[in-house]
Formats: C-alpha cells, sequence, structure tokens
C-alpha cells in the first residue's frame, strides 16, 4: 500500500511515520519534500515562498508517481496546496497543477491526516509559526477530509498519543487492504 502523512507543520507526522515503519518493515519511507530537496543543495528562502512550495508540489508528485511498492510518504500534493493557497492565495494556479495532482493522489491507498491537538504540542518559533500552522491545518483538512476536488481517497484523522496515532494508523491499514482485497477479509 502507498500512503501518506499529511498535516501542517510542527503536528508529528514525522514522528508517526517512522514509529508506523517499526511495524511496517517491508515498506520504503520517503522523506519530506523539504528534506530532499535541501538535501540536494537547494536553498529555501526563510519563510519559503510561492517558488519553495511549488517546488515541494513537483517533488512531491513525483514521488509518488516514481515509487510503486509499498510506501510510506511524509506528505502528500495536498499539503503543498494548502500552503501556496496560504501563502500566495492570489498567485498560485492550482487549476495548472489539477491534473497532475488528481493523478498522483488517486494512486494513493490511504491518507493520514495529523492534525494540530494542542498549540503548545510541539515548540514554535515565532507568533507567524503559529497563525500559518493554524491556517494549513484548517486547509488541510478542508482539502483531504472534505474532499471538495473529489479524489476519493481512503483517510484517516489520527488523535491522541504516538501509541494510540499508530493504532489508528495500523487499524486503517487493514481495513483498507480489506476493502481492496475482499478475500482477506474473510
Amino acid at each position: 500500500m502507498r500512503v501518506a502523512f499529511s498535516g501542517s507543520h510542527r503536528t508529528g507526522k514525522t514522528t508517526l511515520l517512522e514509529a508506523v515503519a517499526a511495524h511496517l518493515v517491508t515498506y520504503q519511507t520517503v522523506a519530506e519534500p523539504y528534506w530532499q530537496l535541501e538535501e540536494e543543495g537547494y536553498e529555501f528562502l526563510d519563510p519559503p515562498t510561492m517558488e519553495d512550495f511549488e517546488r515541494q508540489l513537483r517533488r512531491s508528485i513525483d514521488a509518488i508517481a516514481e515509487l510503486r511498492a509499498d510506501t510510506l510518504f511524509d506528505r502528500c500534493p495536498l499539503d503543498f496546496v494548502a500552503y501556496l493557497r496560504e501563502i500566495a492565495p492570489d498567485d498560485f494556479d492550482l487549476e495548472n497543477w489539477m491534473s497532475e495532482i488528481r493523478t498522483a493522489m488517486a494512486s494513493l491507498e490511504l491518507v493520514v491526516v495529523v492534525p494540530i491537538e494542542a498549540l503548545d504540542r510541539i515548540a514554535l518559533s515565532s507568533e507567524h509559526d503559529r497563525r500559518l500552522r493554524r491556517n494549513v491545518d484548517a486547509a488541510i483538512r478542508e482539502l483531504v477530509v472534505d474532499d471538495p476536488f473529489e479524489l476519493g481517497v481512503p483517510m484517516v484523522e489520527v488523535r491522541g498519543s504516538l501509541d494510540q496515532r499508530v493504532e489508528q494508523v495500523l487499524l486503517a491499514l487493514r481495513s483498507t487492504a480489506d476493502r481492496s482485497d475482499p478475500m482477506r477479509g474473510s
């Protein structure tokens, strides 16, 4: 199965992905596009610009297209749409990206949404980060949970401690696998 972990910054996505990966030892993991690009020498501005987020969106789409096996992705294209809508609402042209986003999202079997549960769970550096974080959290929930683009990707929104979140993801994976292979559920 191909699973993306989605959410605003500093919600525990990467920690959850790593904990789930410890239970799914045959799965490969794909780092967040930000870290992939930075490792390759791409220099992000602080704060990141529209171009920076479009680069990450491109990397996310490409990574999903390239990897077919059991994979856990740190972020999905809709994360970057949420950031772009927040930082460049008048300049980002979603329509130019929609076909590729639909194709990438359709190839995922599950999206795990990691929402903000407590504003002080993970330390943030400034009020701007808190405001951006809350706005992106709301946008991701609208895009993934409410699914206005009718992508139809199964999703689970996790809550609670890390152990509780891991159990919720593993249960969702079993449920999704059972739905896609009726013989497994017998």
